[in-house]
């Protein structure tokens, strides 16, 4: 047993090697997993596993909504919604100082909620609202930090595909994980909107007031969220009341946003083509990102690596709380050197057969849920903190006459905000656990 966990950490060893000398992640994974599980149990195993492994992995009923999720972002992005969600967003906050900053932070929350990933909600409301926070005069810092830093809330604000994943690999519901990641979305968002409002009225040249709008502008803006609102309720309000399962909701949002679109002409041939095309693209990597930690996970479990470190924590004599923070910092620097789904993919295994032999007062389901929301937090913090963060490196690409370091600088105040928020949702579990608590009632 003890040489099984002996090469099942020099397979850990080897792994981050790789990760280190950028191969892959699904790469990597896929050739430490089966390499690993040669070693321990020979070739025959190895193959026999690879025969089945993929199918079994990917008819996963519940992972049909990853595609579904995904082609939505994309057609959102088509669509013209970030305009739609900015304009009235800026409409209703761009008169304060700070206010178009805090318009780019609403419009980020409300377009995460039709896409779902991070990194497309960074890039899309950039393209949207850089151009506007320029026109302002803001500070590169500010202006920059402030739209890497709304990016992360597509990744917690349902739907959200990092979500579906963690729940896939701890077995949680995923609408529970959906309903229980709404409030410290809000949360987020309230908080950002402090953090710009506390920024500019400590350094008001950074973040000039923008131009109060019309009445008539002011209705027209507030009007041409009404679309993002309907497609927003059917589908998580659908999900939430148990009107349909995510992957029929995610479906069901796919074909309104493609409908908005068409209506608008924004969205003919040549754009539903290059989005079936990058959907097509993400969702291969993501599964075979999927298949690599497969890989990576059995022959971890085969070498007891999972089992060593539960059984290593539980026998350090600390709190629980105190493990569960070390957790969490541990997933910062890892977020720091890996994309987000990476990451959880790569340490959930891990995490989580530690974390579930603790004792926090809460029942498996709701510990899964709660730790799940604390990871993805964590995950965000990664997406905005060096020498990473892929938020930072989308706005980068976006604004190139503004030094990376500036970016950097400018995201700290956010960072600072989120980490506000981890203490929180850490000391009072019920934050995150409420809404769940509630429509289970």
């Amino acid at each position: 047993m003890e040489e099984h966990l002996a090469i099942g950490l020099i397979g850990l060893a080897a792994l981050i090697a790789l990760i280190a000398i950028r191969v892959p992640i699904a790469y990597s994974m896929i050739l430490v997993g089966g390499i690993g599980v040669t070693v321990l149990n020979g070739p025959a195993i190895f193959l026999s596993q690879l025969k089945n492994l993929a199918y079994a992995q990917f008819s996963i009923y519940d992972l049909s909504v990853v595609p579904m999720f995904v082609l939505m972002g994309n057609l959102a992005t088509h669509a013209g919604l970030s305009r739609n969600l900015f304009r009235a967003a800026n409409a209703w906050l761009g008169w304060m100082r700070g206010g178009v900053a805090m318009s780019a932070i609403a419009a980020c929350a409300g377009f995460g909620a039709v896409c779902g990933s991070s990194l497309a909600t960074a890039s899309t409301m950039g393209q949207v609202a850089l151009p506007e926070l320029r026109r302002y005069r803001y500070k590169p810092s500010l202006a920059t930090g402030t739209l890497a830093a709304g990016g992360v809330l597509g990744i917690l604000i349902p739907p959200s595909v990092v979500l579906v994943v963690y729940a896939i690999i701890v077995e949680a519901n995923i609408v529970t994980m959906f309903m229980a990641a709404f409030v410290p979305g809000l949360i987020a968002v309230l908080f950002f909107l402090v953090t710009i409002a506390i920024y500019v009225r400590l350094r008001p040249e950074t973040g000039p007031p923008g131009d109060r709008v019309s009445r008539r502008e002011f209705v027209e803006a507030t009007s041409g969220v009404a679309p993002v609102l309907l497609i927003f309720g059917l589908v998580i309000g659908g999900i939430y009341f148990g009107f349909f399962n995510p992957t029929p909701a995610a479906a069901v949002g796919v074909f309104l946003v493609a409908a908005y679109g068409m209506l608008r002409g924004a969205i003919r041939l040549r754009e539903m083509r290059a989005a079936l095309l990058d959907t097509a693209g993400t969702t291969g990597m993501i599964f075979l990102i999927l298949l690599g930690a497969e890989m990576l996970k059995i022959f971890m479990a085969r070498g007891g690596v999972p089992q060593a470190a539960a059984e290593m924590m539980a026998t350090s004599g600390l709190s629980p709380m105190v493990i569960l923070v070390l957790l969490l910092l541990a997933l910062i620097v890892l977020g720091c050197l890996m994309d987000s789904l990476s990451m959880i993919l790569l340490a959930i295994p891990f995490f989580w057969p530690v974390i579930s032999g603790l004792d926090f007062g809460l029942g498996p389901e709701e510990l899964k849920i709660w730790f799940g929301i604390l990871a993805l937090i964590v995950v965000e913090l990664g997406l905005i903190t060096p020498p990473v963060g892929m938020n930072v490196f989308v706005i980068n690409s976006l604004a190139r006459d503004v030094p990376m370091s500036e970016t950097f600088i400018g995201v700290i105040p956010f960072f600072l905000s989120e980490m506000v928020r981890v203490t929180l949702l850490v000391a009072f579990p019920s934050l995150t656990l409420f809404l769940p608590r509630l429509l289970a009632g």
